[in-house]
């Protein structure tokens, strides 16, 4: 029995010293075994680890988000995919983008796990996989945000010639992957970059606290490629786009006037332009979701390689993380909310949902009669 005690304490005390080793702060990491220490960047394990609550609470956000996503994503799979109606170059792109964010739900379940154990599982497989999905999730969503700019831009702008066909839409699609792939395998095989756990320790993304001049390089590469070019072509091409509503907006107001009509769409081409600009609305309001998910981790990654890194606390760095989690998931719904034939695909499949939306279609017939039965006894006048 004198084993189990130190030479210092009596049998009396020993459980007042079971309760000290307890209540000892363990720091980042200490959970994570010898061989796989190299893993965790010496500035995690600065800060005290995190309570295994902190964990139960982030497992239930990401399970409540992966549902979500699953089922807005995969319906938008389905309906866009299936339907007679949305069936076009566009709808290629909406269903690319769901693809994308479904990729990133697939490593949700890897990130509930990781909470239970509070660290990764299977140690750096584990976390080359949950970044690998990230990684291609992240930059592909990214550029199909900007291809789906483009497309809305070329459609409106020049509704006869300017829409783009399925093979090219393809085209474009296949490019997106490509797009999603060198920042992904290069860190993957460690050919430029790796791939280790951050905040929490139980997500993992490509290393930019390493204090090396081929890191920063990286970094600052990772961040052109997959950040600062994406953004600067969406906004070159919706503000092209918003400059082309606005003066066809105009011109409709002004046949307006002259008809002494009261809608704007006096036929159908205009109805359907119509449509058009509640589409690209959409992608607009995508295009700023993207934004508000994505600007907080690229300032955490530049302030990892070249800031203040005091201010990357776990909790810090999380929070911009569950953000482009968010986003991922809102971005079927927002498509549900504002889509007219979406909304109306939704009406006839889904009764359940309470969708109210008639068929665009429908509308633009019923407002081409409308507007000739009001434009005739002027005429006769």
């Amino acid at each position: 029995m004198a084993a189990n005690y130190s030479d210092d304490i009596g049998p009396m005390a020993y459980p007042m010293k079971l309760v000290s080793s307890e209540m000892v702060e363990h720091m980042m990491g200490w959970n994570i075994p010898e061989e796989h220490q190299a893993m965790v960047h010496a500035h995690w394990r600065s800060f005290p680890a995190v309570s295994k609550y902190y964990h139960f609470i982030l497992a239930l956000i990401y399970t409540m988000l992966m549902v979500t996503s699953l089922v807005g994503n995969g319906i938008v799979i389905w309906i866009f995919s299936t339907s007679k109606s949305l069936r076009s170059a566009s709808s290629m792109f909406v269903i690319n983008l769901a693809v994308f964010d479904l990729m990133m739900m697939i490593e949700m379940p890897l990130l509930i796990a990781n909470s239970f154990y509070q660290h990764p599982i299977g140690f750096q497989l584990g976390c080359d996989v949950y970044a690998v999905l990230g990684s291609i999730s992240g930059i592909g969503g990214a550029i199909t945000n900007a291809v789906i700019a483009f497309d809305r831009y070329k459609t409106i702008s020049c509704p006869l010639d300017g829409r783009i066909n399925k093979v090219q839409a393809s085209l474009l699609i296949a490019f997106t992957w490509f797009w999603s792939m060198p920042f992904t395998i290069l860190p993957a095989l460690k050919v430029w970059g790796r791939f280790v756990p951050e905040g929490f320790l139980t997500t993992c993304s490509f290393d930019y606290f390493t204090d090396d001049q081929d890191t920063k390089v990286f970094v600052a590469c990772i961040f052109v490629w997959s950040y600062a070019i994406p953004m600067a072509l969406i906004c070159y091409f919706y503000s092209q786009l918003f400059g082309a509503v606005r003066l066809h907006e105009r011109m409709l107001q002004e046949q307006a006037k002259k008809m002494n009509v009261k809608s704007l769409a006096s036929n159908k081409e205009d109805a359907s332009k119509s449509v058009e600009i509640r589409i690209a609305k959409v992608a607009f309001t995508i295009f700023f979701m993207f934004v508000c998910g994505w600007t907080p981790y690229a300032f955490v990654t530049m302030t990892g390689a070249y800031g203040d890194r005091s201010l990357l606390t776990p909790v810090a760095t999380m929070i911009p993380a569950v953000c482009c989690k968010i986003v991922s998931c809102i971005d079927p719904w927002v498509y549900a909310i504002n889509h007219p034939r979406y909304r109306a695909e939704l009406q006839k499949r889904l009764p359940w949902l309470g969708v109210r939306e008639q068929d665009p279609d429908t509308v633009s017939n019923s407002n081409s009669v409308t507007t000739t039965q009001s434009h005739t006894p002027t005429a006769e006048a």
